[in-house]
């Protein structure tokens, strides 16, 4: 085929992502062909699927009336199935009860409709399940004006005034969204004023990162310093929000000298960044103006989620080079074995990605916007519909938090990164399987030899904690595993001082046999509140005598500071 064929696919494809959110009918279609093929190849499953089964859970309906459903066939249905928005007292008012008993019979028959279909392959009836599912969300009667009584009873209260504000609401949102503007009252979280304001100065810069090194609090630091990466698709103040939620300030105030990576937000002129880019200009050049900065000292490693798993890659590199220069390595909510990654590998496989290939080489990037959409629909009730009714219908807006004002503020994606990150990791899993390279050569992560402190979050949709417990199954050195409640950003923005949180953790020395993870939930120490000082009581127990701060920057070397924090780059947009 002629490269001018080939360039008019890649922008057919490209246009047809525009409209489909970046998801590939070609996917969808080839999976719903499977089920459907094999479904119908099995004329008795097909005949109760489509008859049978319907006209059974009809009788089923019909002789407990309209009833809430019974409790053994409720404690079978999963969370998003039983939608928690329907177990208020309004729904079980008749006929109310009768729209969220329909609800739950109809979601039953899709789950019955959808699994255990003999011959589709397992990738195809997760697509399809998960599409099944997507539809039983969105025809909750919790999202129509006319079967959800709170809405009615708002409307009949305020005679129709919260159908004209969430009118206006959302006419707000459409104006913010086509002249790519963040989220109402996102203004009032600036990053260095509101966000992100732990005092610190820039001291190193070139045309991918931002190094910030922050100003110490207390007389005297720990003699080795922490280095913190964020994922590449995230503002780095994920770990500097507030200063009440900010894990960087905590290692500050409890006598750390510490470093951040503020990731470029990249162009298309940055289109051919890769994975060694990263590692190179990233991790390895953080690494020398940091060693340049306190010299003679080994650094304690942190990355949370992508960053995470780009700080173990080059971790194993410089295991391999023998370059000692790492003291330790904390991983946060961050994958390394991608084999059971969670409901985010309904994303990934051969046509998704020449999908998302196309439409990166028109753009150069993957825009943080066509990310989110995926991410939404892991979470619809929470991160979709629920929204929608309650700004649109209700006529009410959740008040913008610092969290909410972060997620708002995405980065883009290099197109060669993110192709390489989806492909190498997730669809091919090389890394744990040994076949990832660094730089030409392979790398394992069986040559980590630092001792490991790896956090995963119980409710975890991005990166599931027991597909981050993996990594024990890949390294042999010293490794601490915390499980605390929360979900991906929640789990680990967990400063101490609520009351509300727990985790479990348990230590695994250099060597020893393998822990299952139903056998680790089960062993592991049960520990109340947050786990950040168990991180704070673990890298000072692997670091030195403590010492007078460092210099700001490494003036004798040209390192001298370049700005204030948080820096240029996590201002673009």
């Amino acid at each position: 085929m002629d490269k001018g064929s080939d360039a008019l696919g890649r922008t057919l494809n490209a246009a047809r992502a525009q409209l489909t959110a970046g998801l590939s009918p070609v996917a969808l279609a080839l999976a719903w062909s499977d089920w459907a093929i094999h479904l119908a190849a099995q004329p008795v499953r097909s005949a109760q699927a489509w008859t049978v089964h319907p006209l059974l859970l009809a009788m089923d309906m019909a002789s407990h009336g309209p009833q809430p459903l019974p409790v053994h066939t409720a404690s079978t249905l999963g969370p998003r199935e039983r939608d928690r928005r329907l177990a208020g007292p309004q729904w079980d008012e008749w006929p109310f009860n009768l729209y969220r008993q329909a609800f739950h019979v109809r979601g039953r028959w899709l789950h019955e409709l959808t699994r255990n279909v003999p011959g589709v392959d397992r990738h195809h009836a997760q697509i399809v399940a998960f599409a099944a599912q997507q539809l039983q969300d969105m025809f909750s009667p919790a999202n129509w004006p006319a079967t959800n009584p709170l809405v009615l009873q708002r409307t009949a209260a305020t005679c129709g005034l919260n159908l004209l504000q969430g009118a206006c609401n959302w006419a707000e949102d459409l104006r913010r969204a086509l002249l790519h503007q963040p989220p109402k009252g996102a203004e009032a979280f600036v990053p260095g004023h509101d966000v992100a304001v732990t005092s610190g100065k820039v001291v190193f810069r070139n045309d991918l990162i931002e190094l910030i090194q922050y100003a110490p609090t207390t007389p005297t630091v720990h003699a080795e310093p922490v280095l913190v990466m964020s994922a590449w698709i995230m503002k780095y103040y994920i770990l500097d929000l507030s200063p009440r939620n900010s894990l960087i300030r905590y290692l500050v105030d409890s006598g750390f000298t510490v470093f951040a990576i503020s990731w470029k937000n990249p162009s298309d002129k940055d289109c051919d960044l890769g994975v060694n880019d990263y590692l190179a200009l990233g991790l390895m050049a953080s690494l020398d103006a940091i060693n340049a900065t306190v010299p003679g000292q080994r650094v304690h490693a942190l990355g949370y989620c992508l960053g995470g798993t780009l700080m173990a890659i080059g971790a194993a590199a410089m295991a391999r080079d023998q370059d000692d220069r790492l003291a330790t390595l904390t991983l946060l909510a961050a994958q390394t074995d991608f084999t059971e990654p969670g409901e985010l590998s309904l994303f990934i496989d051969e046509s998704q990605l020449a999908f998302l290939e196309d439409l990166m080489a028109r753009q150069g990037y993957l825009d943080a916007g066509q990310m989110a959409g995926a991410f939404q629909l892991l979470r619809p009730i929470d991160l979709i519909w629920s929204p929608m009714v309650q700004k649109y219908v209700l006529g009410e807006r959740t008040p913008m938090t610092d969290l909410m004002a972060w997620n708002a503020d995405g980065t883009r994606m290099p197109q060669r990164m993110h192709a390489e990150y989806l492909r190498n990791l997730f669809l091919d899993n090389a890394l744990a399987r040994g076949r990832y390279t660094v730089n030409g050569d392979p790398v394992s992560l069986g040559d980590i030899d630092v001792p490991i402190f790896a956090v995963g979050t119980r409710t975890d949709h991005v990166a599931p904690w027991r597909s981050v417990y993996k990594l024990n199954l890949l390294c042999d050195t010293d490794i601490s595993f915390v499980l605390t409640d929360g979900g991906h950003n929640g789990g680990i923005l967990s400063q101490p001082g609520n009351a509300s949180r727990h985790y479990q953790i348990l230590h695994r020395a250099t060597n020893d046999a393998y822990v299952p993870p139903n056998t680790y939930t089960a062993r592991a120490e049960q520990v109340d509140g947050s786990w950040w000082p168990a991180l704070q009581s673990w890298l000072a127990a692997h670091s030195g005598s403590r010492r007078e701060p460092p210099h700001m920057g490494a003036r004798q070397l040209g390192l001298a500071p370049v700005c204030d924090a948080p820096g240029t780059y996590v201002m673009a947009r």
